[in-house]
């Protein structure tokens, strides 16, 4: 019988990179994806046997739609993928004890801990992690110690991604947003060229450990998704991931981000969801949408799979409805 899939952010890169990941599947997954969108303005139908609007996820009446969704397509597994999403999963999984129905979501106390930037630098320091990167809520220049040089980031300390990321290359830039520094953001040396960035997705086993893994050298777009990609192998980084891995005990797909500085990899952050890449991924063997179905509905832990070489590159490209 085949198995009923809701994925969330339909309309969204990560809601197509999970969707088109089952498609790659050999088992017919009847795949029903939601968003808060217009989709007939959107590809989703392409990659959903059903696409259905809902409300925003923090919403009024937003539980009590999934709900009935839930039990009139009955859903036996969700998929979020925003971390808005993962994030009510994470607060609201009592929501589903009734139902049969299983969701995809990682160590709740690392999604709470992901959700804060300034925490989740505090952990990494109180664990003496050789990755973490310098970070500081001083407002004040001039009492900047000698690891804040200039360029300097401020980033928000609740987000992911690059959003709302400020490149600082003068005192007068950081003064511009001084206020906001402790409340809304954090401060950071800019370590690293955008050639040394590195994103890793690992399907994580709760324990300490991982299953499987692959790692992109990437560069970013504008908008902060992976725009190219290549397949690398590299013992460092997944030396680091072990690592961190032990101290934050992350389950199922969890994407981390590296920069390399003078030969040492530093973590950038720790996304407790799948990633944008996560379409790019599926293409070279590594179809964590897959092991995630298999993990959480069949109880069935991933084995490393044959990874392709190659890279990848994004484009914008049409899709055609026929009347």
């Amino acid at each position: 019988m085949s198995k009923n899939i809701l994925v969330s952010g339909a309309c969204g890169l990560l809601g197509y990179g999970v969707l088109k990941s089952l498609r790659r599947s050999e088992t017919p997954y009847k795949l029903i994806g939601t968003t808060i969108y217009e989709y007939e303005d959107s590809v989703a139908p392409k990659f959903c046997d059903i696409v259905l609007q809902v409300p925003l996820t923090l919403s009024e009446g937003f539980k009590d739609i999934l709900l009935k969704i839930i039990s009139e397509y009955e859903i036996d597994l969700i998929i979020p993928t925003f971390e808005i999403d993962v994030t009510f999963w994470a607060e609201n999984s009592n929501l589903l004890k009734e139902t049969g129905t299983k969701v995809v979501t990682n160590n709740p106390d690392l999604i709470s801990l992901c959700n804060d930037k300034w925490e989740f630098y505090k952990v990494m320091k109180t664990n003496n992690s050789p990755y973490v990167i310098p970070t500081t809520l001083c407002s004040d220049f001039n009492d900047l110690d000698g690891e804040f040089v200039l360029p300097l980031l401020l980033k928000p300390r609740h987000g992911m991604a690059s959003r709302g990321i400020v490149k600082v290359h003068n005192q007068g830039t950081f003064e511009l947003h001084k206020e906001e520094i402790g409340k809304k953001l954090l401060v950071q040396p800019l370590i690293g060229k955008d050639d040394g960035e590195y994103t890793t997705g690992a399907f994580c086993d709760g324990k300490g450990g991982y299953y499987a893994i692959i790692t992109f050298r990437r560069n970013l777009s504008n908008e902060g998704y992976t725009n190219k990609a290549e397949v690398v192998e590299d013992k460092q980084i997944e030396e680091a991931v072990l690592e961190l891995c032990k101290i934050f005990k992350p389950v199922g797909p969890t994407n981390f981000q590296f920069r390399v500085h003078e030969g040492v990899y530093h973590l950038l952050e720790i996304n407790p969801r799948f990633s944008s890449s996560t379409a790019m991924r599926s293409a070279f063997g590594y179809n964590e949408a897959l092991m995630a179905v298999e993990y959480y509905l069949d109880g069935k832990s991933p084995k490393q799979p044959k990874i392709r070489k190659g890279k990848a590159i994004r484009y914008i490209e049409e899709h055609i409805f026929y009347s």
